[in-house]
Formats: structure tokens, sequence, C-alpha cells
């Protein structure tokens, strides 16, 4: 049966940490698949901007042994042309897709017509990618997940989401302190759920909530394409005063053991300051080079490999 990833809502507990295992020894054994997509090709459709994620999934097609094909949206007939006839073109040239887009509807549209399996690279409602790879490296860095204590302090997103969905499930406590909330990305049923299991609330006092945490993660105030466009300066400005209490600072971690993570890409001196993003908790950057090898397991399950 075709699966794809919109989000991991319909995955069991015990497949997310099955899967999280997994992606372990892939990356502690890479060199062992390094064929086994032979003949494989991924399209990869970039409506949104990228560093990461046309990185990892491009740079792990390759080292798995197939091909990736970046496709620009601008510089397709997806501008032009409806995209349930694109996408069933595009499907007919490749064995999975993976999409960067501004809209989730657009993702659902997709997998909708799609013959082959695709995979949310990011949307305006999740990032499971970017999620599931996040835990890899709490697993990986801590030795366990359930039971830990994750704080994510920022403004509530995709990212968030995604995290949300994941950690209710295998049993991370997430307390999220979210002030402000990009409304593309309320989920209230996902919500409810989370609340329900008793591994999710909502606070405010990140000093207090740093102290015992496992690690903190934090995101950008302002989406991506909207941080340096001259007509959204004036909610950013509105953001950044809002938000600036919240910054990962020496002062607001002073006590705390935390891991520090952040996504990416950095605003130094918003969401985090320098001196954090160096300091000996950061897992900012195996956190970030961890999207390859968490990816390498997703797309390896969802064509029947792994």
């Amino acid at each position: 049966m075709l699966r794809h990833l919109p989000h991991f809502k319909d995955w069991s507990a015990g497949e997310l940490l099955e899967l999280l295992e997994k992606a372990l020894y892939l990356k502690e054994h890479l060199a062992d698949y390094a064929g086994i997509l032979k003949g494989k090709t991924m399209a990869m459709i970039f409506q949104k901007t990228s560093t990461r994620t046309r990185l990892s999934f491009e740079a792990g097609m390759t080292r798995l042994g197939g091909h990736a094909v970046y496709m620009d949206w601008r510089a397709t007939n997806l501008v032009l042309a409806e995209i349930k006839d694109e996408i069933r073109y595009i499907a007919g040239n490749a064995d999975l897709v993976m999409a960067r887009l501004l809209h989730h509807k657009d993702l659902l549209e997709m997998i909708a017509y799609a013959t082959v399996p695709v995979i949310n690279g990011c949307d305006d409602r999740y990032h499971p990618c970017q999620a599931f790879c996040d835990l890899l490296t709490l697993r990986e860095k801590l030795g366990r997940l359930q039971g830990i204590k994750l704080v994510y302090v920022g403004v509530w997103n995709n990212v968030l989401n995604s995290l949300v969905d994941l950690c209710h499930k295998i049993g991370v406590y997430l307390v999220a302190i979210a002030p402000i909330v990009n409304e593309p990305s309320w989920d209230p049923e996902l919500l409810a759920a989370a609340e329900r299991s008793g591994f999710f609330r909502r606070a405010e006092d990140l000093r207090t909530e740093v102290r015992d945490a496992d690690a903190v993660y934090t995101d950008s105030w302002v989406d991506m394409e909207f941080f340096l466009d001259p007509a959204y300066e004036a909610e950013k400005k509105r953001r950044l005063e809002l938000m600036l209490p919240y910054q990962l600072n020496a002062a607001n971690l002073a006590g705390s053991r935390a891991l520090i993570m952040h996504d990416m890409p950095i605003h130094p001196g918003y969401e985090i300051d320098r001196a954090m993003i160096e300091d000996e908790r950061s897992i900012i950057f195996p956190q970030s080079w961890n999207r390859m090898h968490g990816q390498n397991a997703i797309i390896l399950r969802l064509l029947g490999l792994l």
C-alpha cells in the first residue's frame, strides 16, 4: 500500500521508535547501504528556499546510490498549470517526491494524485522530517527518549506542531512556551490529543522550565520568507519586542544543563545569542547534520526497503 508522509499522525509509537533506532543504525553503517537506491530517483520540489532540506535530501540520495532532481517551483510549469496534472507527470518520472511548499493544502493535492510516495519537506502546517531528526539527535545524545523533558520556546509554528505530534506518542514531555501563534499552523485536534496524553503542556516561565529540562529548543520568530520583506517590517518589529524576553541567552539558561537546539537558519541576537550557539551545551550542528540520516531512514521505509 502506498504510504506518504504529510505528518506522523497515522504512525504508532512503536513504528516511530523502531524507525528512530533504524535511523541510528543506518547512520553508523551508512557505507553498508551505499547501493540500496541504485536506479532510484527523487524529485525535489522547492517552493520555499532551503539550505538544509535540499542538501540533506540530495546528499542522502547520493550516499544511498540514488539520484535527486532539484526542481525550483518558479522555473517549472507548476506556476502555470494545475498541481494535480503536474504531479502526475512528475511521479511518472520518479520513485518518490519530496515537496517543500508554502501551503499544506497544496501538499495534500500532490498526495491525492501522486502514484509514488510524497514526503512533506516543510509547509505552513507541519515539518515532520525536521522533528523526527530532532528526536533522533536527542536519542543519540541522551541515550533515551521516553521520560525526557524538552522545552520549546518561540512562535507556535509547523516545527512545534510536528514535535507535538511525535513527542506525545513516544513519551517525551514537551513544554511549549509560545506567546505568538502562526495561524496556518494551529491544529486544535493535535493539541487536544497531546494534552490528553499527559506529555504536553503550555507554559510561560522560561527560566523555571529549563531548570530541569533535558533540552531546550528554539526557532526563528519570523518565517524565512518574511524576514527580509519590507512589507513585513512592522510585524517583525512587534514580534521581536514581544519575544526578546524569551531569547536563549546566559541569563535565561542560568543553572540549566539543558542541551541547546535550533533547527536553523539562526538569527543571532534574536531568538538566541551567539554565546549560546557556541556554548558547550549546544548540539545545534549535530542536530542539523542528522537531517540526512533521519531522512535516509524515512526514504527507505516509504520505499519498502527498511
